[in-house]
C-alpha cells in the first residue's frame, strides 16, 4: 500500500515538474500570415508583410537607435536594404527588403519578401520601393528631402545590425 503512494506522488510530482516547465519556458513566436502593422504614436510605423513579424525586434532596435542619432529632420529619401538574418526567413528566401522613411519627424518601416528577378529592369530596389509607396500613399510627400538624415539612418542601421550580428547591405538606385 505505501508502495502506491509513492508511486502516486512521484507521478504528481512529475507532472507538476513538467507544467511549471511548460509554463514559464517561452515558447517560439511562429511567423505569421498575415501582414502586421505595428504603430508607436511619435515614433514609428511598421508594416511587415507576412512570414516577416520576426524582424520586429531588429526593426524595433533600429528605431531606436535612429532616434538617439539622427538629429531631428523633417524628411529623407527612402532608403532601402536587403537584409540576411539567420532568424527571419522571408517566404524561404534567405533574405527580405526593408525600407526606412523619415517624414515629417515619424520614422516608417515598412519590409516585404523579394519577388524573383524575371526580367532585365526587375531589382529588388524597386521592389521595396513599390511597397513602400504603396503604404506611405496617404502620407504626403515632401518638396525636398535631406540627404544627410538619409545618410545618418543608413549609419544608424549598420550600427545596430553589427549589434545584432545580421549583415544589412543597402540598396541604391
Amino acid at each position: 500500500m505505501m508502495r502506491i503512494y509513492i508511486l502516486i506522488e512521484l507521478f504528481t510530482l512529475t507532472i507538476l515538474t513538467l507544467l511549471v516547465i511548460a509554463i514559464s519556458r517561452p515558447g517560439k513566436t511562429p511567423p505569421l500570415d498575415n501582414p502586421l502593422i505595428i504603430q508607436r504614436p511619435g515614433q514609428h510605423h511598421m508594416t511587415l508583410a507576412p512570414q516577416l513579424n520576426l524582424a520586429q525586434p531588429l526593426i524595433e532596435a533600429i528605431s531606436k537607435e535612429i532616434r538617439m542619432q539622427v538629429q531631428p529632420q523633417p524628411d529623407c529619401a527612402t532608403q532601402c536594404f536587403e537584409v540576411r538574418d539567420k532568424q527571419v526567413k522571408a517566404h524561404g528566401q534567405n533574405f527580405y527588403l526593408l525600407a526606412i522613411t523619415l517624414r515629417n519627424g515619424m520614422l516608417y518601416f515598412q519590409a516585404i519578401a523579394p519577388r524573383p528577378l524575371v526580367r532585365d529592369g526587375d531589382s529588388h530596389f524597386n521592389t521595396v520601393m513599390e511597397f513602400s509607396r504603396d503604404v506611405l500613399a496617404n502620407v504626403p510627400a515632401p518638396d525636398g528631402y535631406n540627404a544627410e538624415a538619409g545618410e545618418q539612418i543608413a549609419a544608424a542601421t549598420n550600427v545596430v545590425a553589427q549589434q545584432h550580428q545580421v549583415e544589412i547591405k543597402r540598396l541604391l538606385d
